[in-house]
């Protein structure tokens, strides 16, 4: 659980970031992290319109620079977008400078004021920086779609275990998370709408 759904005391660790919407409306938030990517991100974009779902995509800046019909698909088909760095850079792994520079280089293509770190993690220093310039999402919910260690049910099972009103569920639109992606996905929509959560764009 302290992976998929991360317990008070980490939440604390970033009090200002958003990691759930409201506790009193039965509403969830699909966010998708790491794309775009060819044949994956489109994927998604096909599974969401065939709901009627908006989502937010966290972007990785060099995704972006190489693959820019895919970015513009995103756009084009209503979704958001956030910064998720240029490089995929693990917060703790870099001196401040150097990775609110990369989080920059990224903003130049995004234009967002949304920002998520990968792998959750920032300095104090960086966390301090950034929330003066975007709202810093985190997650409710993280989906663990990218593991080699759990199967597509695994991750479907992971959403219905842990979603609840509010919450903010990540996924990946990657070439890692491509085959857990497509057998949970469509189902944990499905089953989200069975349940009666509205989709909500952040």
């Amino acid at each position: 659980m302290l992976i998929e759904q991360p317990p008070r005391p980490v939440r604390w660790l970033y009090p200002e970031a958003v990691w759930r919407m409201n506790p009193d409306e039965r509403a969830v938030y699909l966010t998708f992290d790491d794309g775009p990517v060819p044949d994956v991100t489109p994927w998604v974009l096909g599974v969401l319109d065939e709901y009627g779902v908006k989502a937010t995509f966290f972007m990785v800046g060099d995704n972006v620079e190489k693959h820019p019909e895919e970015y513009r698909q995103v756009l084009d088909a209503g979704h958001r977008v956030g910064n998720h760095t240029h490089n995929h850079l693990r917060g703790f792994e870099y001196l401040s400078h150097h990775y609110l520079r990369n989080a920059d280089r990224a903003n130049e293509t995004l234009q967002s004021d949304l920002f998520r770190p990968p792998h959750g993690h920032m300095r104090f220093m960086q966390y301090r920086t950034l929330k003066q310039y975007y709202r810093i999402v985190m997650w409710d919910v993280v989906t663990r779609d990218y593991s080699k260690k759990l199967n597509g049910e695994q991750v479907f099972r992971n959403v219905k275990r842990y979603v609840r009103n509010g919450s903010i569920i990540t996924f990946h639109d990657s070439l890692k998370a491509e085959r857990n992606l497509k057998y949970a996905l469509p189902r944990s929509i499905e089953w989200l709408s069975e349940q009666g959560y509205a989709f909500k764009l952040l």
